[in-house]
């Protein structure tokens, strides 16, 4: 899981991002908590809490005092909408700028994204992805 080129603490954010995402941590259930974090990926406590924190301060946890820390109500959403965007931007417009500077046109480029049997009708959740692994 630990990648030398970016930050720790950015890495435990994108792990619990993932997770959101991917419906393991569910709206308003609990995540683990920084020292578990911490003990599970033999990091310091405090390079886990900044990474929670980042998602706190983006309200995508939020903290119960005493209890622990929850998936906010909307994260999943809220990630999935700033995702896609992040997506559009990097891979997509790229594309577009490269499929012009060939001449390709929409309609080109939509044939060739599904030649290859293209994407399912929907994403598959959780279970659908573990079940193909």
């Amino acid at each position: 899981m630990i990648d030398n080129d970016k930050p720790i603490f950015l890495q435990i954010a994108e792990l619990i991002e993932n997770e959101i995402v991917e419906g393991t941590f569910a709206e308003e259930t609990q995540v683990p908590s920084t020292n578990e974090f911490a003990a599970f990926h033999r990091i310091n406590p405090a390079t886990a809490a900044k990474g929670v924190n980042l998602l706190v301060d983006d309200g995508i946890l939020y903290k119960r005092r005493g209890i622990g820390m929850f998936v906010a109500t909307g994260a999943r959403d809220t990630l999935i909408a700033r995702r896609r965007e992040e997506f559009y931007q990097q891979f997509v417009q790229p594309l577009r700028v490269e499929a012009r500077k060939l001449g390709i046109d929409t309609t080109q480029l939509a044939e060739m994204i599904t030649r290859d049997g293209g994407l399912p009708e929907k994403p598959l959740d959780a279970a659908e992805r573990a079940a193909k692994s």
